[in-house]
């Protein structure tokens, strides 16, 4: 193995809001925070996944962000999963889809686009 994606950083107007919506998301805990307001979130027992660091910026987004994050379920269907995922504050994003794919685009709390597929995966 060479390398593996150890963390994501995202630009956040509020980190805060951020972290709280994407921990509920992937069932992820705060990990830790640093002095310039960033916090990471992780998985609670220190899996394999990536974790996510939400970095204070007021810098104006330029347009579209060129990385998106994708998510599967791990304990319900897709459907489902979109109800939970809406009720977190997830809005639906218009990308141009043609409404015959078979994953949803969303918005989380501050914009940014992210996919919900239709897979099941296991928990890690």
């Amino acid at each position: 193995m060479a390398c593996r994606i150890s963390e994501l950083v995202l630009d956040a107007a509020d980190p805060e809001r951020l972290a709280a919506f994407w921990s509920e998301v992937l069932g992820y805990v705060e990990l830790g925070r640093e002095d310039d307001g960033s916090i990471e979130i992780g998985p609670p027992d220190g899996g394999p996944q990536p974790t996510l660091v939400l970095s204070p910026s007021s810098a104006p987004r330029p347009g579209k962000l060129p990385l998106h994050i994708d998510v599967s379920a791990t304990d319900r269907d897709q459907d489902a999963e979109l109800e939970r995922l809406l009720a977190l504050g997830a809005r639906p994003a218009d990308v141009g889809q043609t409404g015959t794919e078979s994953w949803h685009v969303l918005a989380d709390p501050e914009g940014n686009e992210f996919c919900l597929l239709r897979t099941r995966i296991r928990p890690a």
